[in-house]
């Protein structure tokens, strides 16, 4: 047999098949996980069949790609159905998306327009609304999805094994039953990054499992108390809709490559409209950065327009029937008719008022956008349109950076968007590192810094003739002012090199929870120290998060025979949760303030 990807299972059917197994068997599930991931496999149409030993095969059967019930797993051991292998295949599939699920309660139906309105009284006023508040339905799940988060939070990665994963995963299920897609997509989240952590995958980054836990158990913490528009907000919504948006007048910016380390590629044009709205139409797919290359010079898929990624960055489109979702995407559906049109030089309208936003206004803005704890529904782009002179290269403890002088004497620091040998984004930041004095207008993403940073995306032409998207173009010697330039290093611009903020002591323990459990933060002894330090920098409030967080890790009540009882791991959840989202809001404001104009005002 030749390995075969296992078939994505639902969320639902892991916790079920879980739930199932003995106590006994649940020790057993993670090594049974570990072990069924090493058995040769092969498909048979809609059938995926691993061969637990050489007598017993397991099938999952999957019609339609998704294993949607319990009874779709069959295994030919003695011992089945409640034998380990069924949970443990289930456990090592990729997890499906979630379907949508009908509510738990109807919605009434809005009244025809031209129907016969309700009848009144004339001597009993109408009571005013009252704000909407979570159903006990609603509560009750969130407080399941707390309970299921603060488990993840006292084992650790390391301890968060299959029977704790599918604790979350039963959790998701019901909160999107109650219609809590936001908490619940935040619980799938953790269970994906929990399992990348255990397995190894070189894309993990445990900041990312501290952004998704404080997501979920922040979300989940809210439900209970919040009410009218909060309340809508904390709920989310199950799939981010595309709104009718009439007829649009759209003129290109640039096309960036887009390359993920799951190991998708392809690309993402940005245009503008008359308004200055931002949106996007993208093309990513399995394919990694080969894709990703050849995509950029396929037609969008955007009605009968012909216009390349490539061309539509410099060009325009007239489009009706357009459909926009909340975060900017262009709809792509059949009732959308799209035709080639005359674009806009950056430097004329409606494109040149982009770049007439100071910067600070432009990075708060950004930062609203990529806040790890935004609203999904927020919209706003990460964005930053900027005019600068260029200064020349900065070396920094990962690398070579750019820097650059914007409007008020800001000093930039200008990174390479994707470090990929095959895309242009290094080779274009290195020779424009050799031409100090230059004066650009560029784009590029915001990057959360103790001081300006961007990662650069596209920028004028140092000839002054069109644009350059640096990911995607190449540029030679022969268009800087001095060809035979070498890259110039600059020096670091006055308090540039003062950036620092002790604050990376909390947060360091914040993470170090997420790996290691409560217990080993509750190892650390005394902390005395580290908060001495961050109370000088002024952030009393930080030092006293961090005492409360460790004191929290290593309380261990007793009773009144002295035996230990269990930990307070709701309590612990808390703590670590305030420190967790204060860094953030803290890391933020720093970011903010970086942008503001140095020079005083007049």
């Amino acid at each position: 047999m030749t390995a075969v990807q296992l078939p994505p299972v639902a969320p639902e059917v892991t916790a079920t098949l879980v739930e199932d197994l003995s106590p006994r068997l649940r020790k057993r599930l993670d090594a049974a996980v570990t072990k069924l991931g090493a058995r040769p496999t092969h498909r048979d149409g809609d059938t995926v069949t691993v061969a637990v030993d050489d007598e017993t095969e397991l099938r999952l059967h999957a019609p339609g790609g998704v294993v949607a019930t319990a009874d779709a797993i069959t295994c030919g051991c003695l011992l089945a159905p409640a034998c380990v292998h069924r949970a443990a295949a289930a456990c090592a599939a990729p997890m499906a998306d979630p379907v949508a699920e009908p509510a738990d309660r109807p919605t009434p139906e809005a009244p025809e327009p031209d129907s016969e309105p309700a009848p009144t009284s004339d001597s009993v006023p109408a009571p005013s609304p009252s704000p909407e508040v979570a159903t006990p339905a609603q509560r009750a799940a969130a407080d399941a999805l707390w309970s299921a988060g603060a488990a993840v939070l006292e084992a650790g990665v390391d301890g968060a094994g299959a029977v704790t994963q599918a604790a979350l995963l039963r959790a998701a299920h019901t909160a999107r039953l109650r219609q809590l897609p936001r908490a619940a997509g935040a619980a799938l989240s953790v269970v994906t990054l929990l399992r990348a952590a255990r397995a190894g995958d070189p894309s993990y980054r445990t900041a990312e499992l501290v952004t998704a836990l404080a997501e979920l158990l922040g979300t989940a913490h809210r439900v209970g108390a919040a009410s009218g528009a909060e309340l809508a907000a904390v709920r989310g919504r199950a799939r981010r809709p595309y709104n009718p948006d009439g007829a649009l007048r759209l003129y290109g910016l640039f096309t960036e490559p887009v390359v993920t380390d799951s190991g998708h590629g392809g690309v993402r044009t940005w245009v503008a409209g008359t308004d200055g709205r931002l949106c996007t139409v993208g093309d990513v797919a399995p394919g990694g950065v080969g894709r990703a290359l050849g995509v950029a010079d396929r037609a969008v898929r955007l009605g009968d327009s012909a216009l390349t990624h490539r061309e539509l960055g410099r060009a325009g489109l007239a489009v009706s029937g357009a459909t926009v979702s909340p975060d900017g995407r262009l709809g792509a559906g059949k009732g959308v008719k799209a035709v080639t049109a005359r674009g806009a030089a950056w430097t004329e309208p409606p494109l040149a008022a982009l770049w007439a936003t100071p910067p600070s206004e432009q990075a708060a803005r950004a930062l609203r956008s990529t806040s790890r704890y935004a609203d999904p529904d927020g919209g706003g782009s990460d964005l930053l349109f900027l005019d600068v002179e260029l200064l020349g290269a900065v070396r920094e403890s990962g690398g070579t950076c750019l820097l650059a002088l914007c409007e008020g004497g800001i000093p930039v620091r200008l990174t390479v968007a994707d470090d990929d040998p095959a895309l242009a984004h290094r080779d274009n930041l290195m020779l424009l590192a050799a031409a100090p004095g230059t004066r650009l207008r560029i784009i590029g993403r915001l990057v959360p810094a103790l001081h300006p940073r961007l990662a650069l995306l596209a920028c004028s032409h140092p000839t002054g003739e069109g644009t350059i998207d640096l990911g995607l173009d190449r540029l030679r010697r022969a268009d800087l002012p001095d060809p035979a330039a070498p890259v110039h290093l600059a020096s670091p611009q006055p308090g540039e090199s003062d950036a620092y903020s002790p604050l990376y002591l909390l947060e360091r323990r914040v993470e170090q929870a997420v790996p290691a459990g409560r217990a080993a933060l509750g190892m650390l002894g005394d902390v005395t120290a580290e908060t001495r330090r961050i109370s000088r920098a002024g952030l009393h409030t930080a030092a006293g998060l961090l005492t409360a967080l460790c004191a929290s890790a290593a309380r261990r009540d007793r009773d009144h025979f002295g035996r230990l009882l269990p930990a307070d791991t709701d309590g612990f959840a808390l703590y670590w949760l305030t420190a967790a989202r204060y860094t953030a809001a803290v890391a933020e404001s720093l970011c903010a303030a970086s942008w503001e104009d140095p020079r005083p005002a007049r």
